[in-house]
């Protein structure tokens, strides 16, 4: 959906300022517009006293008059806390902030001295944020804008939510909300007790016109830090011994995160052809099974025991499987 005219406007004679001479075609995707709209546009700018230029040919499109300078850069509220979210684009629009983070940059580059604006641009031609994960899908969050409206206005929300051991309904007084990994999370305060959510599990969200007070001294952040810390202590059971090809080496951070990163720093000198032996922490003996076996052959599990067992089992399962289908 288009911003509102007046901010369009503005948004568009910023364009002008902050990028110089720009075609219809240019404004109208930088606007989410259509290219009539754009003359449209134009044209009020020009009724309003705004000196735009239209130039023609190959190198033609609008810029302003030599000289000429906007100073309507204040930021509204709803821009100014958009701005967190400057490096993550797609975060902004799951949020319903897309056009107003546009906006609130543009004012933003058109404050900046003219050496600051540049180096600003050049920035972000040169560095982009991507924060899913390759090759998995987003989460369908249908509810993300109504429980960050609710963050944001402190209103306690009515929610049905799909648990692991089955479904809940449950008032909850949202706090914050997390992106991690391409996942959106919901941290709220519910039956007294702060917890997270997973937003994409949320099966209903209505509010219930109740406001709440945050609790004193809450902090998001630290709480997230505590709380990943806790989770990855509870699913750390164990530790494998294991020998990795060199390939398996390279595999080994993919497959296991921060778990095959810090197992790789410490790992034992390689033998003549390159393999190494590491110790990873790793979950249940039925996960980490699972976990390994996503290395292949270029893997081995020394220990303990009871995993080396497990996954050669697994291993004759498939061998046998494979078999029968000749």
């Amino acid at each position: 959906m288009a911003p509102v005219r007046a901010d369009r406007l503005l948004s568009l004679l910023l364009l002008l300022q902050n990028r110089g001479r720009m075609t219809a075609p240019e404004l109208a995707a930088e606007l989410e517009v259509s290219v009539r709209t754009v003359y449209r546009d134009i044209e009020a700018l020009g009724a309003s006293g705004v000196p735009v230029r239209a130039e023609r040919g190959p190198e033609g499109g609008y810029r302003l008059m030599e000289g000429y300078r906007t100073r309507l850069t204040g930021l509204t509220d709803a821009e100014a806390g958009s701005l967190v979210l400057a490096g993550l684009p797609g975060a902004a629009r799951d949020l319903g902030l897309g056009a107003v983070l546009a906006s609130a940059q543009l004012k933003m580059e058109a404050a900046l001295p003219g050496e600051l604006a540049e180096q600003a641009r050049r920035v972000r031609e040169r560095f982009h944020l991507d924060a899913p994960a390759w090759f998995r899908d987003a989460d369908p969050v249908p509810y993300l804008e109504p429980i960050a409206r609710a963050v944001w206005e402190r209103r306690v929300l009515r929610t049905h939510y799909r648990r692991w051991r089955g479904e809940v309904h449950r008032e909850v007084r949202p706090l914050g909300l997390v992106l991690k990994g391409g996942i959106w999370y919901l941290v709220a305060l519910a039956e007294d007790t702060v917890r997270t959510y997973r937003v994409s599990r949320f099966r209903a969200v209505t509010e219930t016109g109740e406001g709440f007070t945050r609790p004193a001294g809450f902090e998001l952040a630290a709480y997230w830090t505590e709380s990943s810390r806790r989770l990855e202590e509870a699913t750390r059971q164990g530790t494998a011994r294991l020998r990795l090809s060199p390939r398996g080496q390279k595999l080994l951070p993919m497959q296991c995160g921060a778990a095959g990163v810090r197992a790789l720093a410490d790992a034992g000198p390689a033998d003549g052809r390159g393999w190494v032996e590491v110790e990873l922490a790793v979950e249940s003996e039925a996960v980490a099974t699972g976990d390994l076996l996503r290395l292949g052959v270029e893997a081995e599990v020394l220990g303990p025991a009871g995993l080396r067992e497990a996954v050669a089992a697994a291993v004759r399962v498939l061998a046998d499987r494979y078999a029968a289908g000749r």
